[in-house]
């Protein structure tokens, strides 16, 4: 039986992943921003995981790097070990708001890859040899674009932090999984136009990284055909891609 620990465990991608790791008999331990719907996430998995679960949690604000210790020390008290850390949390800023302010850009970075990153590393004190270490990066960081540029570099840096902590660890048998979601219709992607194929719900998401860690996988690109696009688009010469209005 597996010990989760859920970073930004409000987000849509997150709650769905919390109900489908109960479901198979884990123990949580959810931290996130926002107390009411904390709240309410812990209320349901209780009722989901039954009188032999162990569920409990704690509000943080995640940009606040000092809390980060006591989180991990009150989820071992609380779970007795840490099988997996899922980090969860992010935010999508304002790409022209970014290009206009400097402190706006430093912002979206902390929140988006020096705080991941952080929880990433400190996690391999804490997890099991054998366990995993998750995090949800995004197919922006493959390549910059003009459009979210700033978004992209910060899911970027943190896919490259989990390359290099990927291969440090594998010596202990840590899995270390980067999750790169395309489109997901959820609340942070409320202000996007929904249409086509290439938009994903959250529950389909989160089936797609409970089965990467299942498998051990090291990359996972949710769903799947956003890894041949990526691919794809990774390989148009700069000189070309430059040009487009992406």
């Amino acid at each position: 039986m597996h010990n989760l620990v859920l970073f930004g465990a409000t987000s849509a991608i997150a709650q769905a992943v919390a109900r489908r790791m109960v479901e198979r008999g884990c123990h949580v331990y959810a931290v996130g921003r926002d107390q009411q719907k904390l709240e309410a996430l812990l209320a349901d998995l209780r009722v989901r995981a039954g009188p032999g679960g162990k569920i409990a949690g704690a509000r943080a604000d995640l940009d606040h790097l000092e809390g980060f210790e006591a989180l991990y020390a009150a989820a071992r008290q609380e779970l007795g070990s840490i099988d997996v850390v899922l980090i969860a949390h992010g935010s999508l800023p304002d790409q022209k708001a970014c290009e206009a302010s400097p402190e706006a850009l430093l912002a979206a970075m902390h929140t988006n890859a020096t705080s991941a990153i952080v929880l990433a590393s400190m996690a391999a004190e804490h997890v099991v040899d054998g366990g995993t270490i998750a995090a949800i990066g995004s197919v922006a960081g493959d390549r910059g674009r003009q459009s979210n540029y700033v978004y992209g570099a910060s899911k970027g840096m943190l896919a490259l932090f989990l390359q290099g902590l990927r291969n440090r660890l594998s010596g202990r048998g840590i899995q270390v999984l980067t999750i790169k979601p395309g489109f997901v219709d959820t609340p942070m992607t409320a202000a996007f136009e929904r249409k086509g194929l290439l938009w994903a719900t959250p529950d389909r998401v989160a089936a797609g990284i409970v089965r990467a860690i299942e498998r051990r996988r090291d990359v996972v690109y949710l769903p799947w055909f956003w890894r041949p696009i990526m691919l794809l688009i990774q390989h148009i010469p700069e000189r070309v891609f430059k040009r487009l209005s992406l």
